[in-house]
């Protein structure tokens, strides 16, 4: 039992060193999962009772120190409602996902018992698969421990993602792990030399040819010649203070500064972070916004400048027009958007409200029943739970007709979203965020890294302006062009490269994990029957 426990812990501890912003240690993916494994065989072959509680028992422990490790900086984001408060919240990001990496292994277990071990490991791969492709489409969504991720800092070796994106990552990962504990099996099951030696081959391709291929295509990926200049600001504001100590006439005097100090004529886009107007803009009557106004006058020496930048918004009926408009005490209805608003030296403005809402920050998942958690997340800087979410990803085009991805923080972890975008016609990738609610740790880190893999499967230059950093650019194959220093002022301009091509991913989104879930799904259905069939046969 001690052992086994031992086994899951290394597990967890492999893998935290493989996950990013760690350098160098990437290739700990490719066997961090074997003594998951090892665990799960163990435990089968033993003698022990209640087998699958056991199995999930150890394993939720080794993925659970995997991921407190790698999303400890939760907890510092939600501190500030106090020290032990924060707690038992940063408890449910923590556990949640390692509860279902769990409950996939005990289904592993389950169809153990009725089928061969090679086909259990293939159902293995698939009930992962359907857990990650739950926890990026459910109410409780956090796919940022997708083990696609993780070779966020090894771009290199997966230029195939514009075929596959993150899940391919996934995929190819537990192949590597499954053969590599094949392999010690075969070992410690004295199998014969002729079985170890084809696992030994099989193993070795499935390392080599991706990795030679992805390296091939970085090699020789050369970019179609189509520039734009672009200007990132990072204004550097603490976010706790900036609703109440920085009047928002000030904060839009210190981007304009920022913006000037590195524009230039042919400068089209500015790009602004997350909430950089500090306003709750009527979108009905924008153009008569005190501070609209003062960031087009800014704009006005840039003739083909266009400014994107964040900003909350709402729109006001007399009637609920919408299913989510939240009725007001003198009667009439709203709608609140977290926002990325396009302004131009004309009268067009263009809307994109934010979709992919931070459970609990923006969104109260569960409404009804989590409700008692509400004063605790509005500390995050959310109007929690009436944030209103756009359905579908949109396009903002400058007056020249440049297509650009507006992607708001916690959206740029989702590959297909973000591919839906470029699909519509974007030609390049506008990040902007508010990563100092998570101070100086790890995660503004794989919030920049993740980036880079949204510029691998679309093919397209990833501008991102952070309120407090990284703000950076990033090319076509994934590599970071330049980068601001965390907590420091800076602006970074960048010819980048349009491109209109479409990668298959972007035709294709997340066709790996929508196949893998239906197949988890059946083979829960077959588990289901058989337990159905054996109690029929017991009792007769």
């Amino acid at each position: 039992m001690k052992k086994n426990i031992l086994i899951s812990l290394l597990s967890g501890l492999l893998l935290w060193l493989a996950w990013p912003p760690m350098q160098y240690t990437t290739i700990f993916l490719f066997f961090g999962l074997v003594p998951i494994l090892v665990v799960m065989e163990n435990i089968i072959k033993s003698t022990a009772t209640k087998k699958g509680k056991l199995i999930f028992n150890i394993t939720f422990l080794g993925f659970f120190v995997w991921n407190v490790l790698c999303i400890y900086w939760v907890y510092n984001s939600l501190k500030i409602v106090g020290e032990v408060v924060a707690i038992p919240i940063s408890l449910i990001p923590y556990a949640l996902g390692p509860l279902l990496m769990a409950f996939a292994c005990w289904l592993y277990y389950r169809l153990r018992l009725i089928a061969p071990r090679s086909w259990s490991l293939a159902g293995l791969v698939c009930f992962w698969i359907a857990y990650e492709y739950l926890h990026q489409s459910w109410e409780l969504n956090f796919p940022w421990m997708t083990l696609g991720n993780g070779f966020a800092t090894a771009h290199q070796w997966i230029q195939w993602y514009e075929y596959t994106g993150v899940y391919g990552g996934t995929v190819w990962i537990w192949a590597i792990n499954i053969l590599m504990f094949l392999v010690y099996i075969g070992l410690r099951e004295a199998q014969p030399k002729p079985v170890r030696l084809k696992l030994i081959v099989t193993l070795s391709a499935v390392l080599i040819l991706p990795l030679g291929i992805s390296l091939y295509r970085y090699s020789n990926y050369i970019e179609q010649v189509n520039p734009s200049n672009v200007v990132v600001v990072q204004p550097n504001i603490d976010p706790y203070a900036k609703w109440s100590e920085f009047p928002p006439a000030q904060q839009i005097d210190i981007l304009t500064k920022l913006s000037d100090s590195v524009g230039q004529v042919n400068t089209e886009f500015f790009l602004w972070p997350e909430t950089a107007i500090a306003d709750e803009i009527d979108e009905d009557h924008v153009r008569s916004n005190n501070y609209y106004m003062q960031a087009q006058h800014f704009l006005s020496k840039y003739k083909n400048g266009n400014l994107i930048t964040g900003t909350g918004s709402y729109k006001r009926y007399d009637a609920p027009k919408t299913k989510t408009a939240s009725p007001l005490p003198d009667g009439t209805f709203i709608d609140n958007y977290s926002t990325a608003i396009n302004i131009e030296n004309s009268g067009t403005v263009q809307f994109y409200h934010k979709s992919k809402l931070v459970p609990g920050a923006e969104s109260l998942p569960f409404e009804n029943t989590l409700s008692f958690l509400k004063p605790v997340f509005a500390h995050l800087g959310g109007v929690t739970g009436t944030y209103t979410k756009q359905e579908q990803p949109s396009v903002l085009y400058s007056a020249s007709g440049i297509g650009v991805a507006p992607v708001i923080c916690y959206e740029s972890i989702w590959g297909e979203w973000v591919a839906k975008s470029v699909g519509k016609g974007a030609q390049f990738i506008a990040i902007i965020t508010n990563d100092g609610w998570w101070e100086n740790t790890s995660g503004k880190d794989q919030h920049l890294d993740y980036a880079k893999l949204r510029a691998v499967e679309t093919r397209r230059w990833v501008c991102r302006s952070a309120n407090t950093g990284i703000s950076a650019f990033i090319n076509q194959r994934g590599d970071i062009v330049q980068q601001s220093q965390w907590w420091v002022k800076a602006a970074l301009k960048q010819d980048i490269n349009l491109n209109s091509e479409l990668t298959f991913y972007v035709k294709h989104g997340d066709y790996i994990p929508k196949t893998a879930s239906l197949l988890a799904v059946l083979g829960m259905l077959f588990l289901i029957v058989r337990v159905r069939i054996k109690k029929k046969i017991v009792k007769a």
